[in-house]
C-alpha cells in the first residue's frame, strides 16, 4: 500500500516539504497548489526533486467551484483547467482533485454538474490526466461522497471518478457503509485526516483542527477498511489543515505523520482480518501494567527527600554507578537523580518505568513506531533496560520489577537504608503521572502514548487557569494501572515563571486522611487551597457537617463521579515539579478535573521554591 501525503501538511518552503516527506519515508506527495504558486522551484524543479527523493506527484490539488455553473462561468472553467493541466504534465502529476463547487453561482442541477464534468474529463484525457471529484462537507449543493458518486456515475466517463476524504464524510455523519457499494476502480484517491470533535462550524473545524489519524475522535480506520473492500488501490494519503501543524518543525510532522500512517494500517488489518494486501503490520502493543518508578532530576536529593520523608517514603538503595538514590513505599518508588541535567526551571520529572509483561517486545513495538531506542550508559553489570524519548523529551522505560524470569533494574541499587526503617505509610502505588507538553507536541504525544503503548485515549478537556486555558487529555490502560495525563497551556501561556511546564507525580493512598496528617505533622509543605472553595463545596455536596470540617481543616479536595469518589491534595511545588496524593473510592474514574482550576490559582499565587 503506497503512502502519500499533501504538502499543506507540513510548514515550511516547497523545498523543506519535499525533503521532510522524502526523509520519513513516502512514496508520494500531493502537491498543494499555494505551496508550488509560492515556491521559486519549477514544476520541472519540483518533478526533479520529488523523483530523487524517490516520491511520485500523486495529486494536483484543488480546482474549485468547477461544475453546474452558467455558460459563461463553464468556459472560464475550462480555460483555468487548461493551464492546469500544462502545470500538471510539468509536474508529472496525473490526477486533478476538483472539489465540489461553493460558489453562489452553483446551480443545483445534477444533470448539468455530470455533463460539465464528463466535458472536463474529456479535455484531462487529451493530457492523460484524470479528475478525482470530491465532495466538501460545505459544498453548495454536492456535500457528501454518495450525492458525488451519483454525478459521477451519471456522467460515465473512464477519467472522471472520485476523491474520498475522511474528514467531510465523518463532519457530515455520513454512514460510510455505501462505500462499498462504490467499485473501487472508480475510487480514484483517498484522503485522510482525523479531527477531535468540537461543535463548530464545519469549514472553521477544517481549516485548523484536523490532525493525522489517531490523534481525534474520528474512525478513520473502519472508513479506509470500507475503501479497501471495493478494491481501491491507490494510496493512503494524509491531507491535514492544522494551525500548529503548519509552525512546527517539518521534519518532525512528517514522521509523526508516517508513525499515524504505521498504526491506521495496522488498525486497518485488525478491522478486515488481514483480508487486505499491502498493509503493515508491527508487533503488536505490549500493554503495561503498572509504574515502576517516576524518576525526578534534580540537583540535590535532599529538599525532595525531605519532601517525600515526609510522606512517608524510605529511602532504600543507592545506584551502584550513578548518583541516583531509591525512595519506596509499598509499590511507590521515586528515584532522585542528581546527575542528569536538571531543567531551567529547577527540578523535573525526566523518566518514567513502566511494567511490561515483555520488556523486548516493547522495545520493538515501540522501533516499529519509529520511536528508537535511546542510547544508555550502562555498566558492566547493570540490568538491561531500555529506554525510548516521549515527545516532551521524558524518557519512557520498559521494566520487569523484581521478576524470577528477568533482570530486575533494582538490583543495580545497593542497600542504603535511612530513615526509620521500613516504610509503614499509607501510599500504595503511583496512581498517575501528569506531563505539561510543549504546545506543538501535544498531538503528536496523543499518538505516541496510543499507538506505542496501547494505551486508550480519553476525552479532551479546557481546563480555566488563571492566565488562560489549559488543555488536557488523559490516556490510560483499560484496567487504570497506567495513567498518563497530558497537558497543555495553549491560550494565554505565559513564560516558565507562570507554570506552563509544571509537572506532577500521583501517589494513592489507602487513606489519604492519614496520610496528610502525617505529612502535616512532619512539616510538608502542603499547597494551600482557599476557603472559598469549601464553601462551594458544601453547596455543591452534601457530606455531612463532620466531613465537610475533615476536608477543610486538612486541606483535602473532593470529586465524584457515577463511579464513586475521589480525595486528594497537593504539596507545593518544588522546581517544575509537586506531588499529589489521592484516594478513590468506589470506582471513581477520573482525575479530579473540576478542581484543576483551583490548584493552578493556588500555584500561581504561591512562589515556586527551588531545590539544591
Amino acid at each position: 500500500m503506497r503512502r502519500s501525503i499533501a504538502t499543506v501538511s507540513l510548514s515550511g518552503s516547497l523545498a523543506d516539504k519535499l525533503t521532510a516527506i522524502g526523509a520519513a519515508g513516502f512514496d508520494g506527495v500531493e502537491i498543494f497548489e499555494n505551496d508550488l504558486l509560492v515556491s521559486d522551484m519549477s514544476p520541472e524543479d519540483v518533478r526533479s526533486r520529488a523523483a530523487d527523493l524517490g516520491l511520485a506527484v500523486e495529486l494536483y490539488q484543488p480546482f474549485r467551484d468547477f461544475e453546474a455553473v452558467p455558460p459563461d462561468l463553464l468556459a472560464d472553467g475550462l480555460r483555468r483547467a487548461e493551464h492546469k493541466f500544462a502545470v500538471m504534465e510539468r509536474l508529472g502529476a496525473k490526477q486533478l482533485l476538483v472539489c465540489s463547487n461553493v460558489s453562489p453561482a452553483a446551480i443545483g442541477d445534477d444533470e448539468l454538474a455530470a455533463e460539465q464534468l464528463r466535458l472536463l474529463a474529456e479535455r484531462a484525457a487529451e493530457h492523460g490526466i484524470r479528475i478525482a471529484y470530491e465532495a466538501l462537507a460545505w459544498g453548495r449543493h454536492v456535500a457528501d461522497y454518495f450525492h458525488a458518486w451519483r454525478i459521477v456515475r451519471m456522467a460515465g466517463h473512464p477519467a472522471l471518478g472520485l476523491c474520498l476524504d475522511s474528514f467531510h464524510i465523518a463532519a457530515r455523519d455520513v454512514d460510510p457503509y455505501a462505500i462499498r457499494t462504490i467499485p473501487g476502480d472508480r475510487i480514484f484517491f483517498l484522503q485522510l485526516a482525523d479531527a477531535p470533535s468540537l461543535p463548530m462550524d464545519v469549514l472553521h473545524w477544517s481549516r485548523h483542527y484536523r490532525c493525522f489519524p489517531g490523534q481525534g475522535d474520528m474512525d478513520v480506520a473502519g472508513l479506509v477498511a470500507d475503501v479497501l473492500r471495493t478494491g481501491y488501490d491507490g494510496p493512503l494519503s494524509l491531507e491535514v489543515f492544522n494551525d500548529i501543524f503548519r509552525q512546527a518543525a517539518a521534519m518532525r510532522t512528517a514522521q509523526d505523520a508516517m508513525r499515524s500512517l504505521i498504526a491506521l494500517e495496522e488498525q486497518v488489518g485488525l478491522r478486515m482480518d488481514g483480508r487486505a494486501a499491502g498493509l503493515t503490520s508491527p508487533p503488536r502493543p505490549v500493554v503495561p501494567s503498572g509504574f515502576a518508578f517516576a524518576e525526578l532530576a534534580a540537583p540535590s536529593a535532599a529538599p525532595l527527600g525531605a519532601l517525600l520523608t515526609a510522606l512517608g517514603f524510605v529511602r532504600t538503595g543507592v545506584h551502584a554507578g550513578k548518583p541516583v538514590e531509591l525512595w519506596e513505599q509499598g509499590a511507590a518508588r521515586v528515584l532522585l537523580n542528581s546527575g542528569s541535567a536538571e531543567s531551567p526551571d529547577g527540578p523535573a520529572l525526566g523518566a518514567i518505568g513502566l511494567e511490561s509483561p515483555d520488556p523486548a517486545a516493547s522495545v520493538k513495538r515501540a522501533e516499529a513506531l519509529l520511536s528508537p531506542v535511546l542510547p544508555r550508559m550502562r555498566g558492566p553489570h547493570d540490568a538491561p533496560l531500555d529506554a525510548v524519548a516521549a515527545p516532551d523529551g521524558t524518557e519512557v522505560f520498559f521494566c520487569a520489577t523484581a521478576r524470577p524470569d528477568h533482570p530486575s533494574w533494582t538490583d543495580d541499587f545497593s542497600a542504603d537504608r535511612r530513615g526509620p526503617g521500613a516504610a509503614t505509610g499509607e501510599i500504595t502505588h503511583i496512581d498517575h503521572v501528569a506531563l505539561t507538553q510543549p504546545w506543538h507536541h501535544f498531538d503528536e504525544a496523543s499518538l505516541f502514548y496510543r499507538s506505542v503503548l496501547g494505551l486508550r485515549p480519553h476525552e479532551s478537556l479546557e481546563l480555566p487557569d488563571p492566565y488562560g486555558l489549559m488543555r488536557s487529555r488523559a490516556v490510560s490502560t483499560e484496567d487504570g494501572g497506567v495513567r498518563v495525563a497530558l497537558n497543555v497551556a495553549h491560550v494565554g501561556a505565559h513564560d516558565g515563571s507562570h507554570g506552563t511546564a509544571w509537572q506532577h507525580v500521583a501517589l494513592a493512598s489507602s487513606d489519604i486522611v492519614a496520610t496528610a496528617r502525617r505529612f502535616r505533622a512532619a512539616g510538608g509543605p502542603m499547597l494551600a487551597i482557599p476557603a472559598n472553595y469549601y464553601d462551594d463545596l458544601e453547596a455543591r455536596h452534601d457530606l455531612g457537617a463532620d466531613r465537610h470540617r475533615l476536608l477543610r481543616g486538612l486541606g483535602l479536595l473532593y470529586d465524584r463521579d457515577e463511579h464513586g469518589e475521589f480525595l486528594h491534595f497537593y504539596t507545593e511545588t518544588t522546581g517544575r515539579v509537586f506531588f499529589e496524593i489521592v484516594q478513590r473510592i468506589g470506582g471513581y474514574r477520573g482525575y479530579g478535573a473540576v478542581n484543576a482550576p483551583v490548584r493552578l490559582a493556588a500555584q500561581h499565587a504561591r512562589p515556586r521554591p527551588r531545590a539544591g
